[in-house]
């Protein structure tokens, strides 16, 4: 089993515990669980001190997915996906299937990854994951591994052993809301 394997392996039986986990995202470095686990989610924002009114970021493995965890997935979404050239999260109206209080209230922001790692979590644990960037609610986001604080990678039960130096050119994703009549407007670029 190589490296990246075995991590996969550590990663995705802490998710399935029930453990929050400090992961590299297709973005920047962060905090996350299953989805749908209520318990994992409240310890998550236990984690950042992040007020509850304050929606966690969804992690899906394929656009496919999507159906699974949105009440109606705008038409529109699968050709945004399917275009963006650089990491994009989706406010749809409804979920489903997810755990209650990853989000304030009924809709639900998703991002379907790229980044090889996420993937296989995803896949490899059949749920999508929470994600929120690395850093007490209110700070600045950690772009790096070095730069999460202590106090964040104390307040996780896993830490991923791979990509910690890895110096890329990090930046959280684009967010954008999805209307009912297939426009949007752009939340965070």
């Amino acid at each position: 089993m190589t490296p990246f394997e075995e991590e996969i392996e550590r990663t995705v039986e802490a998710l399935k515990a029930g453990k929050t986990i400090l992961y590299p995202t297709d973005t920047i470095w962060g905090i996350g669980c299953d989805a749908t686990n209520s318990k994992a989610c409240d310890k998550v924002y236990e984690a950042k001190k992040r007020p509850a009114n304050k929606s966690l970021i969804i992690l899906i493995d394929s656009a496919e997915r999507l159906k699974d965890y949105v009440v109606e997935v705008p038409v529109i979404a699968y050709d945004l996906i399917k275009h963006a050239t650089s990491p994009l999260s989706i406010i749809y109206d409804e979920s489903k299937n997810l755990a209650k209080n990853v989000s304030a209230d009924k809709s639900v922001c998703i991002r379907v990854v790229e980044n090889d790692f996420c993937k296989e979590i995803i896949r490899k644990l059949g749920k999508p994951i929470t994600s929120t960037s690395a850093n007490l609610s209110g700070q600045p986001s950690a772009l790096t591994f070095n730069d999460i604080t202590e106090e964040i990678k104390q307040s996780v039960d896993y830490t991923v052993q791979l990509y910690h130096d890895v110096f890329g050119k990090p930046k959280s994703s684009t967010i954008i809301k999805l209307n009912k009549d297939n426009t949007f407007e752009i939340i965070r670029s």
